[in-house]
């Protein structure tokens, strides 16, 4: 049990997903602000001994819908939007005045699908929250409920923590929801439920196990949140159902409370390198230096001053071939600059580079990180 729990409290960069059945009361329409306020205080527990906190937060449509009077039943879209619209501006608000009485300071992210599966949207985006995170801010994140159609939406928060979690290569995500774990059946319903406390490999026994019962305030149910663990867990990021309907329930999940950890066999770092070096189509190429080449093969970062020749056209973050003057392939990365940008900083030293192009771009051509060699 220890070991498991050990992948929370000694994750680095930990994705926080609450939903709305928890935020917000089913019987009133009204912001939960004790559960908010207990919660606060576990993440500036995690945040003291080091750890970077991220939420993607549920809850604007449900407050949105009580203060425009909507009734439960099944809103329409434009219904939804308005609703949503409404209830963001509470929402945010409760997480700025509450999280301040712990001194965090908080950012708000709004994301479509768009923004995780182009690729440029997702570097942009994937910049701003790493950036925000480096600078001490709590980025709470949510869907853009507002501008999402039925057709361009994740539909549910769990999915789009996971995405975001594997955007920032988080260590852990957890799902905070109204139940406790993965159970052999629906915990609701029968008796003999049995929860799962671990889970390495979601084989089709464990699929079939997710219920499609949905709380009273959310859209998500356990079929979504294995869909989550699917995505996070290819991604080198463990994940946690733990239950949040107690106070403190980052606190009572570090003390042993029933949860079930779904386990990646990767770091981040190696499941995305993984995923670079089994990239098909490459966008370009650039040709380096015997100096560069001796940097690259005793881990260190492509910096611009070793590109000797560049081959296009590629755009910021499109994966490219790297090889030697020979001819010889050494890898493929994710490249910082466009072809054309590309040209005019080869050669120069990373000092150079806002004075060529005019803006500061990154020191490195590929970043380690980014980068997987044969």
């Amino acid at each position: 049990m220890a070991t498991l729990i050990s992948r929370f409290t000694g994750a680095k960069r930990v994705v926080i997903k609450i939903g709305s059945s928890l935020l917000v009361d089913s019987k009133n329409g009204r912001l939960r602000r004790d559960w908010l306020i207990a919660l606060s205080q576990d993440i500036a527990k995690m945040r003291r001994r080091g750890q970077e906190v991220l939420v993607v937060s549920s809850g604007s449509i449900a407050l949105g819908r009580h203060i425009l009077g909507l009734k439960n039943s099944p809103l329409r879209l434009e219904e939804s939007q308005a609703a949503a619209a409404t209830g963001q501006i509470q929402l945010a608000h409760a997480y700025q005045e509450i999280l301040a009485l712990e001194n965090i300071p908080v950012a708000q992210i709004l994301l479509t699908p768009g923004d995780t599966e182009e690729r440029r949207r997702y570097l942009n985006a994937r910049s701003t929250i790493t950036t925000l995170l480096s600078l001490g801010a709590l980025p709470v994140v949510n869907e853009n409920d507002t501008v999402a159609t039925i057709e361009i939406r994740y539909g549910d928060n769990d999915r789009l923590a996971a995405r975001v979690a594997q955007m920032i290569t988080a260590d852990c995500l957890i799902l905070l929801s109204d139940v406790d774990g993965l159970y052999t059946a629906d915990p609701k319903s029968g008796a003999g439920a049995q929860l799962i406390r671990e889970v390495s490999e979601l084989s089709d026994d464990i699929l079939a196990m997710a219920g499609k019962t949905k709380t009273d305030v959310g859209r998500g149910g356990m079929e979504t949140k294995l869909k989550a663990a699917q995505i996070a867990m290819a991604a080198g990021c463990n994940m946690f159902i733990a239950s949040g309907t107690i106070l403190h329930p980052l606190q009572a999940l570090e003390d042993g409370a029933n949860s079930t950890c779904f386990i990646a066999h990767d770091t981040p770092r190696k499941a995305r390198k993984k995923w670079i070096a089994a990239s098909l189509s490459s966008r370009g190429r650039l040709v380096i230096d015997k100096g560069a080449e001796r940097a690259l093969k005793s881990g260190k970062s492509l910096l611009p001053a070793g590109v000797i020749k560049v081959e296009g056209p590629f755009e910021r973050g499109d994966l490219v071939m790297v090889t030697n003057s020979e001819g010889q392939d050494l890898g493929r990365g994710l490249v910082a600059y466009s072809s054309e940008d590309a040209e005019c900083i080869i050669g120069h030293k990373s000092g150079e580079i806002e004075e060529i192009l005019g803006y500061s771009g990154r020191n490195e051509m590929i970043h380690r990180d980014e980068l997987a060699l044969n």
